[in-house]
């Protein structure tokens, strides 16, 4: 079963295996797999036995016999056939690993060579990969699906090949791959009520989205679409107004 709680170590242990090439260089879709992809796969379960099941019409990440296991590094819109699909038989874990420090490097295209390594200054959370969750939010009550969202730094490797600006070839650059440097944290949301999660303890018992901004140190676009994903799902009730703004509370369990 996958496990509870976030694994420093044995994520050490996966991204050192992806990075050496010591797991299965030619298993399924491995060619065409980003690092990230593949070391959560590793992660999750080594045993390459269980990774790239055909089930039904569909290819599973990762299938234990029991419970199935898919890693989308974002376009959950491209999930919904899958879900609809897997979640009537199965106990089905989707992971979306996302980034918490992010450094960028630059390749040029026709030499190969890197340059520089700067770090953005956008720290990463659960609350950034929450627009995502909209594209699935009809499956979210779903008691066979399990959601986990491991925040890990990574390197993000791009490529110099942008043209919509003569001079900055970065503008409109294409990601070429994202290496994981460490798991910092996962999130867990097993279940709906796990949604709640995202409300810290020291909001007012009547809030606003800026309530929320200020609480979780997040901008207020970020907390007009975490709870506008918590009124959708059940988590939070609008009471009201306060000026132009919706007045929000939490559902007492």
């Amino acid at each position: 079963m996958i496990s509870d709680t976030a694994d420093r170590r044995r994520f050490e242990e996966a991204r050192v295996k992806v990075l050496t090439g010591s797991h299965d260089p030619h298993g399924f879709g491995t060619l065409a797999e980003k690092t990230v992809h593949a070391v959560m796969k590793q992660y999750y379960l080594p045993d390459e036995d269980f990774h790239e099941v055909p089930i039904g019409n569909y290819i599973a990440d990762i299938y234990t016999g029991e419970e199935i296991i898919e890693i989308q590094n974002g376009n959950f819109g491209h999930m919904r056939d899958k879900l609809a699909a897997f979640l009537p038989e199965y106990q089905v874990y989707l992971i979306y690993p996302y980034p918490h420090f992010k450094w960028l490097i630059w390749i040029d295209p026709k030499t190969g060579e890197t340059s520089g390594r700067r770090k953005s200054n956008i720290t990463g959370s659960v609350y950034h990969a929450l627009p995502e969750f909209f594209k699935i939010r009809s499956f979210l009550k779903d008691p066979n699906l399990h959601i986990r969202v491991p925040l890990i730094d990574i390197e993000e490797y791009r490529l110099l090949d942008g043209k919509r600006r003569k001079n900055n070839p970065k503008v409109g650059s294409h990601r070429y791959d994202r290496v994981p440097l460490e798991l910092h944290d996962e999130v867990i949301l097993d279940n709906v009520r796990d949604y709640a999660q995202l409300l810290p303890v020291d909001l007012p018992y009547e809030f606003t989205a800026r309530d929320l901004a200020q609480h979780a140190h997040i901008h207020i676009d970020h907390a007009r679409e975490t709870l506008l994903l918590l009124y959708e799902i059940g988590i939070v009730a609008r009471i009201g107004k306060a000026g132009n703004a919706y007045l929000y509370r939490a559902f007492e369990e």
